[in-house]
């Protein structure tokens, strides 16, 4: 009996066992084709404008890695900085929050304070190597050494704010402005924007940081953005070979005054002045290295992994075309320090391969603010566990064509300006919110027809609608949030 019950009971055992083997092999398989989690870069210029590059139609300038890199992603039609200049915009990227929610109110001005959560600090929640390269600005660098506009001066100490402190595990960064040429060295005066007190040739007295107390003296000759190209690509490398998904920082200075540039780009456009001489071979030279950039990530096989974004920080410098200040706006009325389109309309473009479309033009408002919540729902993580408000909204559904329309729209405030942006229209103050003008952005970008006594009903929705933002941030500004 017992040998007829064995017959009937180890093919059963058998089959259990065939079966659990089966499914485990399923399980580790559905594990090893799950995605990996991918890499992020977000690259940023200084000061480069709307119609700074070649994709957007420029008469002249030549940029044939961005043109590749819009071709083969997506292209925001309507990309803005959080603020219109440099280091409020920097702090938006880095929290998805108005900078003025944690007293960033323009270069200069305040630091990233250790209470706010950082992309950095976000995504090595999540396993990732960070490193930051180039621009810092948001916050000094050194308490002893005279540095830059802030580091190093007593005055200053409470806003040191090294990358390390708030999420980076490496970083080579500048507290703000170098040369785009020699970066170490001061220029002509020519160049624009040289203090007086600076001698030609000798050091511009503004480092490059490398830790705490630790600045880099080695192979920094040349052009800037290859400068610190030279540091992002073994910092991609390193991750790579460690298969450790990263976030890399790179903010070029290009193309913010002094602005210079070597031979073979100023060749580039010889027949051009000079000062587009060296404008144009600027960026030309940074565009080479966001090629080369490019190249090494399809090189190490990353390329399809990893989310590259790109814009800049606010529109052109100075208050119009001359000298060394040559960034075009494309018809867009104002320039950097002003609210009006031509300061904080910029370029943007996100390429991901194989995940989101090659060569679609995206319609919708969106800006800086929206990093960091694109990045955390990449991620499946959930902000709501830190409790404060964000500014900005997560562009996967945009990008991807899964919705039409954002679902909030974008507020500004800086200096005595203050704006509402939407999918059709724009409110403008000049006096802090006071009086407001209205304006039909998706049909009038360059703010020539002011609607506010012709539609006083959309004016009053948008005032309404930015007083309560103004609340809101008002309120994280008095530490309501932390």
């Amino acid at each position: 009996m017992k040998h007829i019950l064995l017959l009937f009971i180890l093919p059963l055992i058998l089959g259990f066992a065939i079966v659990g083997c089966r499914d485990i092999k399923d399980k580790n398989r559905k594990e090893a084709d799950s995605p990996e989690k991918p890499n992020i870069i977000l690259i940023m210029t200084d000061d480069q404008g709307w119609g700074d590059t070649g994709y957007n139609g420029h008469p002249y300038l030549k940029t044939p890695n961005l043109d590749k890199m819009a071709a083969n992603g997506v292209v925001f039609n309507r990309f803005y900085a959080a603020s219109a200049v440099c280091s409020p915009t920097r702090g938006s990227v880095l929290t998805g929050r108005h900078p003025l929610r944690y007293g960033i109110c323009t270069a200069n001005c305040g630091h990233i304070k250790s209470e706010e959560v950082t992309l950095a600090e976000l995504v090595k929640e999540a396993g990732y190597t960070t490193g930051h390269f180039g621009k810092w600005h948001l916050g000094t660098l050194t308490r002893d050494t005279i540095d830059a506009n802030r580091g190093g001066r007593p005055q200053h100490d409470a806003h040191y704010a090294p990358p390390t402190d708030h999420g980076f595990d490496t970083y080579f960064v500048t507290e703000s402005k170098v040369p785009t040429w020699d970066p170490m060295i001061t220029p002509p005066k020519t160049a624009g924007d040289v203090s007086a007190a600076l001698e030609t040739g000798k050091s511009f007295n503004t480092r490059y940081w490398t830790a705490p107390g630790t600045v880099e003296t080695e192979n920094l000759e040349g052009d800037d953005s290859r400068v610190i190209m030279d540091r992002v690509v073994p910092f991609i490398e390193s991750a790579v070979d460690r298969k450790q998904p990263f976030l890399s920082v790179i903010w070029f200075h290009t193309p913010h005054l002094p602005v210079l540039t070597g031979e073979a780009y100023r060749k580039q456009y010889v027949d051009l002045p000079e000062d587009q001489q060296h404008y144009y071979g600027t960026l030309t030279a940074m565009d080479e290295q966001v090629g080369r950039l490019r190249n090494k990530l399809k090189e190490l096989g990353v390329a399809d992994n990893t989310i590259l974004f790109f814009t800049s920080d606010n529109g052109p410098e100075g208050k119009e075309v001359r000298g060394r200040t040559q960034g075009l706006t494309k018809g867009l009325k104002g320039r950097k320090r002003s609210l009006h389109e031509g300061g904080i309309r910029v370029p943007g473009i996100v390429e991901w391969p194989g995940t989101i479309p090659a060569g679609k033009k995206l319609e919708s408002p969106c800006f800086t603010s929206d990093y960091f919540p694109t990045i955390a729902n990449v991620l499946n993580i959930d902000l709501k566990k830190f409790n404060r408000p964000y500014d900005g909204v997560d562009l996967m559904p945009l990008i991807q064509g899964t919705v039409n329309t954002r679902e909030k729209n974008l507020a500004f405030r800086f200096s005595q300006q203050a704006a509402l942006i939407g999918e059709d229209f724009k409110i403008y103050s000049n006096d802090n919110g006071n009086t407001f003008e209205l304006y039909n952005i998706s049909e009038d970008p360059s703010e020539t027809e002011n609607l506010a006594e012709s539609n006083p009903s959309q004016l009053r929705k948008m005032v309404e609608e930015w007083n309560l933002w103004k609340a809101s941030q008002e309120a994280s500004a008095n530490n309501a949030d932390y």
